[in-house]
């Protein structure tokens, strides 16, 4: 059992460490001397609780309120009052809501990703990995994000949304700026002007798009929100668009980091590349263990609903909460060897995509994209190896994920 150090000798660890390139380049240390310092510790710098172990998140996961879009006044506190247009989206999307009002919107939302809907898209998103690989598999050379990792879940989800696929990079783009907003937006205050900037044209894109399927309605996400009724109850348009942004977002950040993610592990340790690669049964095992050591959501915060008591500590009503999956993830308590990558980790109870009301409900299309994803690369791409270069991870503290990573490979021959 690890023991708890609570001594003023100490200098107390901060989740905003993770702003230091370094911190954030390998995360996994902070977060082990956290969860070791006390696994429910208040941030004194972060001026919120942060908890680490894995009994402790997911009691946050499952009890504590999601409500928790900041007020103009709570804004102006942090020096980034001119994000307001962006919290009126974002207090209304389910992402921020308890029930009630977050069952009935994420009923509506999880009947498009339904499991056997989304399985039958399986060969179809063969279809459209394949297809971004063709465009280089002659060049032997890519860069895995740019290339793949991006493009693939964004085509998927124009799709299941009922949007153009032409339109797929440009969503992306959109989907990218909001992430900010949902991962670190008080720590690049630059950034509020092109963030704001992308909600505005995401949102009147979207607006448009409702107009053309008033006239003509397509098979998506976009058109069932339209319609949906409720006990004679409608949503209205803001409602729609605001929840197809974060629907849009979440299935397009998370499956790009872990195909990301996912490789950078795995061609960081060839032993375990060449196994999944000639034992492609355990490519489902694989990606749930890729989920839980390299997890593409790194925390979440929530609210006390009430005075309680977390760990030991009392919690006052409506305070700040920061649940950190990713430690979670690697918390000894839970899992044996928790840095060992291990593809056959049996009873893999993993944190990557939340737990209870709030799990996500786009996790059977997140773990179908990610087995194709791997099992396209590796069967296509022989000789995978990573090309020397400085790694570059994206500047949000909490959806981890790499801007670029360049692979090389033998080139296929030509047909």
């Amino acid at each position: 059992m690890v023991a708890v150090v609570q001594s003023s000798e100490v200098e107390p660890p901060s989740l905003c460490e993770l702003l230091d390139p370094a911190v954030l380049a390998d995360p996994w240390p902070l977060y082990r001397r956290m969860r070791d310092f006390d696994p429910v510790m208040w941030d004194s710098v972060l001026h919120a609780w942060v908890v680490t172990s894995y009994a402790g998140v997911r009691d946050v996961l499952h009890n504590f309120s999601a409500a928790r879009t900041p007020t103009p006044q709570q804004l102006a506190a942090l020096g980034v009052a001119a994000l307001e247009p962006a919290a009126k989206v974002m207090v209304r999307q389910m992402l921020f809501m308890d029930a009630p009002e977050h069952t009935r919107l994420r009923g509506l939302c999880a009947s498009a990703f339904r499991s056997r809907r989304v399985e039958e898209l399986r060969p179809h998103i063969q279809d459209i990995a394949d297809r971004l690989l063709d465009r280089v598999a002659l060049q032997g050379t890519m860069d895995v994000i740019a290339d793949f990792a991006s493009p693939l879940p964004a085509i998927v989800a124009a799709e299941l949304l009922g949007l153009p696929t032409a339109d797929h990079q440009q969503l992306k783009s959109w989907s990218a700026d909001f992430a900010e907003m949902l991962g670190n937006f008080q720590h690049n205050p630059d950034r509020i002007g092109p963030v704001l900037r992308s909600i505005n044209e995401m949102t009147d894109y979207l607006r448009a798009a409702m107009k053309e399927q008033k006239s003509e309605l397509r098979a998506g996400l976009l058109g069932l929100l339209m319609y949906a009724c409720e006990d004679g109850v409608s949503l209205d348009d803001d409602e729609v668009i605001a929840n197809v942004i974060v629907t849009m977002v979440g299935g397009q950040e998370t499956t790009t980091n872990l195909i990301g993610n996912g490789l950078l592990t795995l061609l960081r340790r060839p032993s375990d590349l060449a196994r999944l690669r000639d034992d492609p049964a355990i490519m489902e095992s694989a990606v749930e263990e890729l989920l839980r050591f390299e997890s593409p959501s790194q925390h979440t915060g929530r609210l006390a609903p009430y005075d309680l008591v977390l760990g030991g500590k009392h919690i006052r009503k409506r305070q700040a909460v920061m649940a950190v999956m990713a430690a979670a993830n690697r918390d000894p308590a839970q899992f044996s060897n928790p840095d060992r990558l291990d593809l056959n980790r049996p009873n893999n109870r993993h944190l990557a995509f939340g737990w209870a009301a709030h799990f996500c409900f786009g996790a059977p299309l997140a773990r179908i994209e990610g087995q194709i994803a791997f099992a396209t690369l590796l069967r296509r791409l022989r000789g995978l190896k990573l090309e020397p270069q400085v790694l570059q991870w994206r500047q949000n503290l909490g959806l981890r994920g790499l801007t670029r990573l360049r692979v090389s490979f033998e080139k296929e021959d030509t047909p």
